[in-house]
């Protein structure tokens, strides 16, 4: 056979390959949820209002889209800074984007191993003594040098698609973990956002318990003064002395989660917790963002990372199930190779010594002891496992929606109660203090008036962060905009 011949056969095998049908199931996208809405009752529009810059009127519309920066919204130029610099330099994130690389080289190689034809040149020399009677000469030896230089082919034949669905399963996995690195950058910006709102909330509270304890402190002289004059008992002062070291040791608990946060979000970042470049954060230097998008549940899971991974797991276990299936069908290969065979190392590639083979081998399993049905079972099993998973992620991701939507709406209707609260009771606090110093209230209604608006204070604090916290985990829940980023990538490259 001639070199076009060779290359004429494996040209064959290939269109034969390639023209051949993959047995086992052909994966489908799923279906989107028949269902339009997010909630039971209906999504809100809007929220209610409340006094203060924490107060405005957040609206929903589902023609909004999310940006890809979506934390630019809160408008603080340290914040946008800080996750960016976490998205950079996290070991969370970097990790996952080699895992990602691990995953693409790897569907790559086994693309080239098992689609293309492996060609290899090899070159032998050999110093050799066989006896004479292989030659027709008993009773002599000869002993000669062999030299050999060839190029090999070597190429699996796939008519049921075996090789194909292998591939097929490993472009799942590269997918699958591309879709794990965007939900990795999503957790990670959602994590930093919130832990920052969480700081700001600290701060603010230890602002409000700072107060409260001041003003007490000076109760507590006004009361020591009366009681030098004979106007205040001695538990009089006891009491006031109690409710200041109650409050005073509120301080060390805020003071411990406010470190911790400061340690955490320090890490989020990649820097050790003692890195002061890590900045603070308070609430009147977050704006709230007012204009909220909102996603149908169709295109909520074609946006949600973690659904488009359970997606890809469920493309893997289907082509694995094709896999399975085609073992059980004859496997095919095809092997040549074409040279020259010497024993003169300057006769190589001469007239006359070109040598050449070409082969195949068929295999068609017969008797495995079930193990081959028994791994298509397993493999059909899997794909429902993958099946399941898939629908329980989507569930969930409507479920994160609609939680964080009307966690939202709550939060404004909380954040304006609060507000009303905070407003009387520092009112009714400062009408109380003039009446105790008039003698007008006794001393109890005193320190009940201080408690309330203390604990109104600590609320509307808590109330205001929680807007902020759950806004962030409405972007969280919706995606991320990671398709933005990739939209604008596509744009500075053209």
């Amino acid at each position: 056979m001639t070199m076009s011949a060779s290359r004429l056969a494996v040209a064959a095998a290939a269109a034969v390959a390639a023209s051949a049908c993959a047995v086992g199931p052909d994966f489908k996208t799923p279906p989107a949820p028949a269902t339009t809405h997010d909630t039971r009752a209906p999504e809100p529009t809007a929220t209610v209002a409340a006094p203060g810059a924490s107060g405005v009127v957040q609206s929903f519309s589902s023609e909004r889209d999310i940006p890809a920066d979506w934390w630019t919204l809160y408008h603080s130029s340290a914040l946008d800074e800080l996750v960016r610099r976490a998205l950079t330099d996290s070991p969370t994130v970097q990790a996952a984007q080699a895992t990602l690389q691990t995953a693409v080289e790897t569907w790559k190689a086994n693309r080239g191993a098992l689609l293309l034809p492996a060609v290899d040149a090899t070159g032998t020399a050999v110093r050799q003594k066989e006896p004479g009677a292989v030659f027709g000469q008993p009773g002599s030896s000869f002993l000669f040098n062999l030299f050999d230089a060839s190029v090999g082919v070597t190429y699996r034949l796939d008519p049921f698609g075996a090789s194909r669905r292998q591939v097929e399963g490993f472009r799942a996995q590269a997918d699958y973990q591309r879709w794990e690195f965007e939900a990795a950058r999503l957790t990670l910006s959602a994590n930093v956002v919130t832990t920052a709102v969480n700081i700001a909330s600290l701060h603010a509270q230890l602002g409000a318990l700072t107060d409260i304890v001041t003003s007490e402190r000076e109760q507590l002289k006004v009361v020591q003064r009366q009681f030098d004059a004979g106007a205040a008992s001695r538990s009089d002062v006891l009491a006031q002395q109690t409710q200041v070291a109650q409050n005073e040791a509120q301080l060390p608990a805020l003071e411990k989660q406010l470190a911790q946060a400061q340690h955490r979000l320090a890490v989020l970042v990649g820097r050790t917790p003692d890195d002061t470049s890590v900045p603070d954060f308070t609430l009147d230097q977050l704006t709230l963002p007012a204009e909220l998008p909102l996603s149908v549940p169709a295109k909520l899971v074609r946006q949600r990372p973690d659904v488009q991974a359970a997606e890809a797991l469920l493309h893997q276990a289907t082509a694995l199930l094709g896999v399975a299936t085609a073992n059980m069908y004859p496997q095919l290969n095809l092997t040549g190779s074409i040279g020259s065979e010497t024993v003169q190392a300057s006769d190589l590639f001469k007239t006359g010594s070109a040598a050449w083979n070409i082969g195949g081998s068929l295999t068609q399993p017969l008797f495995h002891g079930g193990e081959l049905l028994s791994l298509k079972r397993a493999a059909r099993a899997d794909l429902d496992r993958a099946t399941a998973e898939y629908r329980e992620a989507v569930l969930a991701a409507l479920q994160d929606v609609a939680d964080t939507l009307r966690a939202l709406e709550a939060d404004a209707r909380t954040l304006q109660a609060d507000q009303i609260t905070e407003t009387d009771a520092q009112d009714t606090l400062n009408m109380t203090k003039l009446q105790y110093k008039v003698g007008g209230v006794s001393y109890l209604a005193l320190l009940n008036a201080e408690r309330v608006f203390l604990e109104a204070r600590q609320s509307r604090v808590q109330a205001e962060a929680a807007r902020y916290a759950d806004t962030a985990a409405l972007f969280q829940a919706l995606g991320g905009g990671w398709w933005n980023e990739q939209n604008n990538a596509k744009e500075t490259r053209q």
